[in-house]
């Protein structure tokens, strides 16, 4: 009988522990992280030439996709569709505290890919998120919740905080619009019909005269022709135009090896 009565009284004290850690870790995630302050890698690596996330059709996850759900006490609803989606306000990036933990749809949260978290976007969607002070882009993949600030729009992973120049800051102002993707035949169609025109930021110098030597080496070795922009006391140097992204984003790999790692794509 004493036995039986302890046995009792242990599942039932297990069932109250079980039921204490979830509640805490839907409300305030205690315990959940290591670190109680996100911040940068202490042992910072080479993001430089970490490509974009590329935009394929994926089904939407059966993970982070309801309808609605709540977050310190305010509701937020997830869309249908990301078809035609575009936002303008700010970005923000989070790193270390919470690379190696499971984002909102099940995945492992990588600081070091170009990844992103949205409040209401359906996970996964592929985004092209653009610093609107200094034209800097980047496509990441959006697996994540976040951030839940009443004037921030997108989370960004370190690495893609890395290519906007955005890191000290700690925010940007940004535009963020949909690559949107409705089956795996489309996006060739997009391709074959794409109008935009894409161009390699190569560098920019106050040194026109050694850009103009720079320009005859690229367009000798890569057969495209470049142009140099002013842009306030400097010059850019541009390779292009470039009529597919796919070749494009390939070349800008082709740059950043070759002794150029800061280039990086130009869409108009």
């Amino acid at each position: 009988m004493t036995f039986k009565i302890k046995i009792t009284q242990i599942l039932a004290l297990l069932a109250i522990l079980a039921l204490s850690a979830c509640s805490s870790s839907e409300t305030t995630n205690s315990g959940r992280y290591e670190l109680a302050n996100d911040k940068a890698p202490s042992s910072t690596p080479d993001v430089s030439k970490v490509e974009d996330a590329h935009p394929k059709y994926e089904a939407y996850s059966r993970g982070g996709n309801k309808s609605n759900y709540t977050v310190l006490g305010k509701t937020y609803q997830v869309l249908d569709s990301g078809k035609g989606f575009q936002q303008t306000g700010l970005a923000s990036w989070y790193g270390s505290k919470f690379h190696g933990h499971l984002t909102s749809n099940g995945e492992t949260y990588d600081m070091y890919s170009m990844s992103a978290a949205h409040k209401s976007l359906p996970l996964p969607s592929y985004v092209r998120v653009i610093n609107t002070k200094n034209n800097k882009q980047v496509i990441v993949r959006v697996n994540d919740r976040g951030p839940f600030h009443e004037n921030r729009i997108i989370d960004l992973s370190y690495a893609a905080a890395h290519r906007l120049d955005m890191l000290k800051t700690g925010t940007a102002s940004v535009k963020i619009e949909v690559i949107y993707i409705a089956s795996p035949e489309s996006i060739a169609l997009a391709e074959l019909k794409e109008t935009k025109l894409h161009y390699i930021q190569v560098l920019a110098s106050s040194d026109k005269a050694k850009l103009n030597t720079i320009s005859r080496e690229l367009e000798s070795k890569y057969q495209l022709k470049t142009r140099i922009l002013p842009a306030n006391k400097l010059y850019k140097l541009q390779l292009g135009p470039i009529g597919q992204r796919k070749i494009a984003t390939k070349l800008n790999q082709e740059l950043k090896s070759d002794g150029y790692p800061q280039s990086y794509l130009v869409t108009e």
